[in-house]
């Protein structure tokens, strides 16, 4: 699905692009998945709706990569030190921007359960790639000696990872933060990781 998209990819600038994907992200918040359709995102955007099909083929590859624009890759962290990557992971967005997608992310939470071309995409736009982020950082910790490499929990680090941002605000009633999120790190993942 990802590789018919960039197949398809004509000639919009990056910047029309990161446009396209922040009106579809302001459409979600605004509406929710069942909700958004081809022909408001055209409207707000001032496209058409066959440029959108073309373009991403349809509702669930759009939002998928609107979603993954707005993530920044954990690929690209490497200070040197475990702790520090998680961190530094942990702290790219502030703490607005994490409010926002935490809300959002909770909306889409419910959509991806019943809407197998949100989840299809979703996997191999989002999760795929950051679980293969997150590996990356891991191994290198292995290979500084800041974790064994036969740790099981290395297995359930996105899992933790997720679940500290997904329940914060159900749990306490309060939307995660940086700090929250790093003291999560140090109090909880960190020590399973025996680092």
């Amino acid at each position: 699905m990802a590789e018919a998209a960039t197949v398809r990819r004509s000639r919009i600038t990056p910047e029309r692009e990161a446009e396209l994907y922040g009106a579809v992200l302001d459409l979600l918040r605004e509406v929710g998945y069942d909700a958004l359709t081809m022909d408001a995102v055209a409207s707000r955007t001032r496209s058409s709706k066959a440029t959108l099909y073309r373009q991403w083929g349809g509702k669930a590859e759009l939002v998928a990569k609107s979603i993954r624009h707005m993530k920044t890759s954990a690929g690209d962290v490497d200070t040197g030190s475990l702790r520090g990557d998680f961190h530094a992971m942990v702290t790219r967005e502030d703490d607005c921007q994490m409010e926002q997608n935490s809300a959002l992310m909770r909306g889409l939470a419910m959509a991806l359960h019943g809407n197998p071309d949100l989840l299809q995409a979703f996997r191999e736009l989002i999760i795929d790639p950051e679980t293969e982020e997150l590996r990356a950082v891991l191994r290198r910790a292995v290979q500084r000696g800041e974790i064994r490499p036969d740790n099981p929990a290395q297995d359930y680090v996105l899992h933790m990872l997720i679940g500290a941002f997904a329940v914060r605000g159900i749990i306490d009633q309060r939307p995660p933060t940086q700090e929250f999120l790093a003291s999560y790190v140090d109090a909880v993942i960190l020590p399973a990781l025996g680092a």
